[in-house]
């Protein structure tokens, strides 16, 4: 079965070179900004990142979930902080989450197994 952690991971760091590769000073700045907001601030970055995980459940954006659970997990956020905020995501965006809901609960229990391994 192939490990989704490594192949999102991949894809992700293979696209993103080949954007930056084209120098594009907008695509840059984003990028930045992006790294940027989830520094340590006002709010730790778990909290950032937990935060940042709400905001693309709501907009059903499965690689941000990916990205943000992966980040939440290497921040050491618990089982228990992520449903909570899976729950607070499915709250605020209806129903029409759940099957986000579904495949970010199995991308968590994918990084779990990983952390056994």
């Amino acid at each position: 079965m192939p490990n989704q952690i490594e192949e999102f991971n991949a894809y992700r760091s293979k696209m993103n070179e080949k954007l930056l590769a084209d120098n594009n000073k907008i695509i840059k700045r984003i990028f930045n900004l992006d790294t940027n907001a989830f520094a340590p601030g006002a709010l730790d970055v778990k909290t950032k990142e937990l935060l940042g995980l709400v905001a693309s459940a709501v907009l059903r954006c499965d690689d941000c979930v990916k990205y943000h659970l992966e980040s939440s997990h290497n921040e050491g956020a618990t089982k228990a902080e992520v449903m909570e905020t899976l729950s607070i995501a499915t709250l605020v965006g209806g129903t029409i989450v759940v099957p986000h809901l579904r495949r970010a609960y199995e991308y968590w229990e994918e990084l779990e197994t990983q952390d056994k391994e």
